[in-house]
């Protein structure tokens, strides 16, 4: 429902569409999950694009759905699941491209991070901003994040909130270019 694929020429193309923002809620997960294993066990399928429809890549969770959490049961579960999907992407042995066309904020970037290469369009933006909610990245991006930029820069970006431009985040090596949008 919230991600459409299309396969041509050996290329799943998988594309995140959750109006307005591509949020990561808990269906939009289950349907990256159900989509990424559906196409990484197609043969015909030998390399994986995932991007967001729109101006955004994905912006995060969404915030609707952390604000319902009222136990750390729910919470913990929330991010056991997130860390599964993501963690399951990272595993796999067909090539997954990330094609950053916007935003890649919290849940977004750490989605980002689990893909093998990622291209960013010049107008993309990449942060992990949890820490203006109260909360630090919880899908696995505070490893993934240190181990591609360093531990230092990854505790200023997870401490700050700060975003980055697509350029900056090309000289860390969180994206492997910067393309044209």
């Amino acid at each position: 429902k919230h991600v459409h694929v299309s396969i041509e020429n050996k290329v799943a193309k998988l594309t995140v569409d959750h109006p307005p923002a591509n949020a990561l809620s808990d269906a939009v997960l289950n349907d990256i999950d159900v989509a990424i294993t559906t196409v990484a066990s197609d043969p015909e399928v030998k390399v994986i694009v995932i991007t967001g429809e729109g101006r955004f890549f994905i912006a995060g969770a969404d915030i609707n759905e952390l604000d319902a959490v009222k136990d750390a049961g729910r919470g913990e579960a929330m991010a056991a699941n997130g860390q599964r999907v993501l963690g399951k992407i990272e595993q796999l042995t067909k090539p997954v491209i990330c094609a950053i066309n916007g935003m890649a904020l919290g849940g977004g970037c750490e989605l980002a991070m689990a893909c093998h290469i990622r291209l960013a369009s010049e107008s993309a933006k990449l942060g992990q901003p949890e820490i203006n909610l109260g909360i630090i990245p919880g899908f696995g991006g505070t490893q993934r994040l240190a181990r591609i930029v360093g531990a230092s820069k990854a505790t200023e970006l997870i401490l700050t909130g700060d975003m980055i431009d697509a350029e900056e985040a090309r000289r860390l090596g969180l994206v492997n270019a910067v393309v044209p949008a």
